[in-house]
């Protein structure tokens, strides 16, 4: 029977408690949300929200093709235009979401004979980059620059190393000065994804690389999204301008993909804008997150320190884990649920979002609530 295996492996998911669901939430949900990646508190801020309606009654629904057709309006250039600015880059590039800039990030540096170092937690968008470029991938071992040192030195030609600047499971920062360095050692490239630095580190929130005084290196691209720190939706490659002239001619999830809603790009440029008036949003994020895992520790819960705005709750299993979840969102509070193969460990855990809107009494609250239920 067509399609026959499909029951094989939904029963293998139920018996490793495994099963994944979606659970539509109202527009007014009561839930206490320490789940989204809404790091800022921007997603419902007036001014974002009003970027995005004054765009599409600007520009339409749509971007109604490619960005190389129809798809570029004076909004993406405008976006692209402060997105560099803001974070030290010569140029940007926007594409429909940062999974799609990071495919093309990857796929288009990356020709055949060229070597892809791949730090073995990455999130998933780069690990699909590196299976679709045309080079040799090599996965080293987690935040290591020696590893990627080493094995830079088996290769002779182009090559580029790959990494998260923040990871999304434990929220654990990237050695970057380390990689940029082991990098320049053997003339390869610097892809990092700081879709969970932008907002939350650097000087104002301007990213990771901005901290690590990468920002604006000749040797160093960075991708983004514009869905968590900036409310929106859509993502984007900073770096040489050099680099994104060839990702314009190169990247197929550029070339080929309908471009970024203009709604999404006026709230993007609305977020940035706020971003740039208050910067002071992104030490509250990180004093959200240090604030909670100092709680949960004295808690007696194994929590990982956070680097950034990301805090990892450990589980004993993913059946556990689940039901701790569920637990939670009936005692009111939204949390995120990691288990395999999301998890590159093979380690379940509550996965808790920081926030800089969230108050002092909200984050005891969500302390008491996970305390309370766990397993």
């Amino acid at each position: 029977m067509a399609f026959g295996w499909i029951d094989e492996q939904a029963a293998a998911r139920r018996r490793a408690g495994l099963v994944r669901t979606l659970r539509p939430r109202p527009a007014d949900s009561p839930l206490l949300d320490l789940a989204s990646n809404d790091y800022l508190g921007l997603a419902r801020h007036p001014e974002v929200v009003a970027g995005a309606q004054e765009a599409a009654r600007t520009w339409g629904a749509g971007a109604t093709g490619s960005r190389l057709v129809t798809g570029t309006t004076e909004l993406h250039t405008a976006l692209e235009r402060e997105l560099a600015a803001f974070c030290g880059f010569e140029a940007a590039l926007v594409f429909s979401s940062g999974y799609a800039a990071n495919l093309a990030a990857v796929t288009a540096l990356a020709p055949h004979g060229s070597l892809i170092v791949s730090d073995a937690g990455n999130h998933a968008s780069l690990i699909d980059g590196c299976r679709l470029a045309r080079g040799t991938t090599q996965v080293v071992a987690h935040a290591d620059p020696d590893a990627v040192r080493k094995t830079l030195a088996t290769h002779d030609g182009p090559a580029l190393a790959v990494s998260d600047t923040v990871f999304s499971v434990d929220g654990d920062a990237a050695p970057l000065a380390g990689l940029a360095e082991a990098c320049r050692e053997h003339g390869a490239g610097l892809v990092v994804d700081d879709a969970h630095g932008l907002g939350v580190l650097g000087a104002g929130g301007r990213g990771a690389p901005h901290a690590a005084g990468l920002a604006g290196a000749d040797d160093v691209v960075v991708t983004v999204t514009l869905s968590k720190s900036l409310g929106s939706q859509g993502g984007a490659v900073l770096g040489p301008a050099r680099v994104v002239e060839h990702l314009v001619n190169a990247a197929r999830t550029f070339i080929f993909d309908t471009g970024l809603a203009p709604a999404a790009a006026g709230a993007a440029l609305a977020a940035l804008r706020l971003l740039g008036r208050e910067p002071e949003r992104a030490a509250r994020a990180r004093e959200v997150a240090t604030g909670l895992h100092a709680r949960l520790t004295a808690a007696g819960l194994e929590a990982v320190r956070p680097d950034a705005a990301v805090v990892s709750v450990r589980a004993p299993s993913p059946e556990e884990a689940v039901r701790w979840a569920a637990d939670c969102r009936a005692a009111g509070l939204f949390v995120g649920c990691f288990r395999p193969p999301s998890v590159p460990d093979g380690i379940s855990r509550l996965r808790l979002t920081a926030r800089a809107d969230l108050t002092e009494e909200q984050i005891e609250r969500a302390v008491q609530v996970i305390g309370g239920t766990r397993p």
